[in-house]
């Protein structure tokens, strides 16, 4: 990176305004400043009398927000005959900054976000205890309930931003097989290789990382990550965690992205790989080869692991030209190492509809469905333990085997005002964990989010 000079008294203007960012936003502000509550403004607590359209104007955006989640089972999954409610939320505080509008340099940004998790998830209601994780009624919950260090990284671009580079705290999620989160149901929400394999980590958990991306066009371009894999991140006493201490190797992902517009309408396609060269336990091997499951020996440890992505999304219509409005669709599939994850392959597609009513311009409509399936080899080592053992089902020491889960949702997000939506949300899911023994779940979900 070219040194830059900057002059001392800017950068102690830029140190006094991250210091004392303390509210939220990522919507347009508007021309005039928004009271508190209004039902128009971007933001809950208003724009604090113009300050924060000033600090928007001279490149600090300030992000603070809210994410609550309810899900009810009303039917089926494991405890069948009991009904239960769990709640989990997130809050978020952190800031965007525009470093040529603040310092003075061409394509640059910062970002820091501090995340907080609370609550817990329906999964002990619906899902075999005894099976491994394929998926949660609650994207909202997980990686503890901790407050966290999510975001903390410096971007600068080159020959008209064609290139550009990222390096600090950040998670693989925030660039690589990105997808939106229009949905309650972990399945359909964000990117999915991290909810499968435990050497990539989702946000809210940050790494250190440096990502390199080259723009061949306006709609084309491709990058390459490399990210610290350290398992102590995740610990709750580690959310601001800096040293490497704990590092078990590096996450290299690539991926090619295309942006084009299809009638006018956007869509983005992309196409990834990931090689982890962290060890991994094998799931079907003991450490001489043969069926753990068998012969009750430890697990072989595996020299890395691999996998890919493919997401598919496109805007197909628009409602009187305005393309704030109309159908989207998304597909999306990833493949692990069948050797190495117990989930080795995902596959989705899902429709949201924004702006269904003209009277309801902002609210959306959403369906989706997913199928997530469990390694051949993972199945294949469970049924081994089951016969050598002659356990079935209902025994205690019984090994569940897990086959395939399809996951479905359909929501309605009312745009109550600009800074709150309330989206009231069924999902049914078949062969929670993909253990055929338990009943489909049928649940009520309840997601809000606010922007303050």
């Amino acid at each position: 990176m070219p040194r830059t000079q900057i002059r001392q008294p800017r950068q102690r203007q830029a140190l006094t305004l991250l210091l004392s960012l303390c509210a939220a936003s990522s919507w347009t502000v508007s021309a005039q400043a928004a009271d508190a509550f209004a039902v128009d403004s971007p933001w809950m607590t208003g724009d604090w009398g113009g300050l924060r359209t000033d600090l928007l104007n001279k490149g600090v955006d300030i992000v603070m927000g809210y994410t609550g989640e309810s899900a009810s089972s009303l039917h089926g999954g494991y405890k069948k005959n009991d009904r239960a409610t769990r709640y989990a939320d997130q809050w978020n505080i952190g800031a965007n900054l525009d470093l040529q509008k603040l310092m003075g340099w061409n394509d640059a940004a910062a970002s820091l976000s501090i995340t907080n998790r609370n609550g817990d998830n329906l999964n002990e209601q619906i899902n075999d205890p005894r099976a491994s994780f394929m998926g949660s009624t609650q994207e909202i919950q997980g990686r503890g309930s901790v407050t966290r260090l999510s975001e903390l990284w410096i971007s600068k671009g080159w020959f008209d931003d064609k290139l550009s580079v990222k390096v600090g705290r950040q998670a693989v999620s925030d660039e690589f097989a990105v997808e939106d989160c229009s949905f309650q149901g972990l399945a359909f929400c964000g990117s999915q290789p991290g909810n499968y394999v435990d050497s990539i980590y989702n946000g809210p958990i940050s790494q250190w990382a440096a990502r390199v991306r080259y723009r061949f066009t306006d709609e084309i371009y491709a990058q390459i990550g490399a990210f610290n894999i350290n398992p102590s991140d995740l610990d709750n006493d580690n959310g601001f965690k800096l040293n490497g201490s704990g590092t078990k190797g590096t996450l290299v992902p690539v991926e090619l992205v295309w942006a084009p517009k299809v009638n006018k309408l956007p869509g983005e396609y992309r196409v990834g790989y990931y090689h982890s060269t962290a060890d991994a336990t094998d799931v079907y091997h003991d450490v001489n080869g043969q069926s753990a499951g068998l012969t009750g020996d430890a697990y072989r440890t595996d020299s890395g692991r691999h996998g890919g992505w493919l997401v598919a999304k496109q805007q197909l219509t628009s409602v009187d030209g305005d393309i704030s409005r109309g159908l989207t669709v998304t597909a999306s599939a990833t493949f692990q190492d069948r050797q190495t994850t117990a989930v080795d392959s995902y596959q989705k597609v899902e429709l949201v509809y924004k702006g269904p009513f003209n009277a309801r311009p902002a609210d959306s409509l959403g369906f989706g469905i997913a199928r997530i399936h469990a390694s051949s080899e993972f199945l294949r080592n469970a049924r081994n333990a089951n016969e050598a053992s002659g356990l079935s089902y209902g025994d205690a020491g019984y090994v569940p085997e897990q086959h395939t889960e399809v996951a479905t949702e359909l929501n309605y997000g009312i745009q109550a005002t600009k800074w709150v939506q309330i989206m009231p949300n069924l999902q049914w899911i078949r062969d929670p964990d993909g253990v055929r023994e338990t009943n489909n779940a049928l649940v009520f979900g309840m997601q809000v989010t606010s922007v303050f």
